[in-house]
């Protein structure tokens, strides 16, 4: 894999490609979640690289990007969108886990073309309707919230929640260590305040998988998935002893799950 830099005005985004990108091969786009980073699809872009191009970044105020000003989901979307054409890509694949889903939604919002399909692990969709009022009231305390917490005592809560096995919580536990307390607490605050701001009503025309891991109780992901599977007619793939980072807690099974919505395509 080749790291490359995409220049932005808010900063610049840090992103991993194959060595050699083949016009014969599909495109996979690995998008992590809130306070990860791309280490999240080590196991996936492992287990990919030799059947397809692989695409895998730090989101905007993420990991290696940062410093980073001002993060939106547009801007999310726009340096995505960005990285497919400078590299001559005119579609993907996109794997969005949790944050990763929320931005491959705001990229469908402006640029549909670009998704080829999207598979959402532990990720909730767009649309007014899902959201209450109470979930949106309590999505946009998070930040403070956070900062009640010791620092140590909110990395070990983020990674306990996040995970069920041993590996995926010490990977988790080692993402978070990017951000000091203040930091963190704030890209908590913005992931899901911005979230809020850029949700919209959306229709998605490619195929859609949706993975959940069957322990995930991250909010009301569940809850949220059951009505989205329904909504689109697309069934829930539960992955067994996997919590939020269900790719990361069972990563062969996952694979061999994306492995197959990808031949159905």
């Amino acid at each position: 894999m080749i790291e490359k830099i995409f220049k932005t005005e808010s900063g610049d985004v840090h992103y991993w490609i194959s060595d050699q990108m083949r016009s014969d091969r599909m495109t996979l786009f690995f998008l992590h979640g809130l306070t990860a980073c791309h280490d999240l699809f080590a196991n996936q872009t492992e287990h990919f690289k030799d059947r397809y191009n692989i695409l895998t970044w730090d989101a905007p105020a993420h990991g290696l990007s940062r410093p980073y000003r001002d993060f939106t989901y547009e801007k999310a979307a726009i340096a995505a969108a960005g990285i497919l054409k400078e590299n001559g890509i005119s579609e993907a694949v996109f794997i969005g886990q949790s944050l990763g889903g929320f931005i491959t939604q705001s990229v469908i919002k402006r640029f549909p073309e670009i998704v080829k399909a999207f598979v959402s692990i532990d990720s909730t969709p767009f649309g007014e309707k899902y959201y209450s009022k109470s979930d949106k009231w309590w999505l946009n305390q998070i930040e403070w919230m956070s900062a009640l917490y010791t620092d140590k005592g909110l990395r070990k809560g983020v990674a306990a929640q996040c995970t069920r096995t041993d590996r995926a919580y010490q990977n988790m536990y080692q993402m978070l260590s990017f951000y000091n307390k203040k930091e963190l607490c704030h890209l908590m605050g913005i992931g899901f305040a911005g979230f809020l701001e850029d949700n919209s009503d959306i229709t998605i025309k490619c195929p859609v998988m949706l993975i959940v891991g069957e322990k995930d109780r991250t909010g009301k992901v569940q809850k949220y998935n059951k009505e989205w599977s329904q909504d689109l007619g697309v069934p829930i793939t539960w992955i067994r002893d996997a919590a939020h980072n269900s790719n990361d807690d069972q990563p062969d099974e996952v694979n061999r799950h994306i492995e197959a919505f990808l031949n159905s395509i």
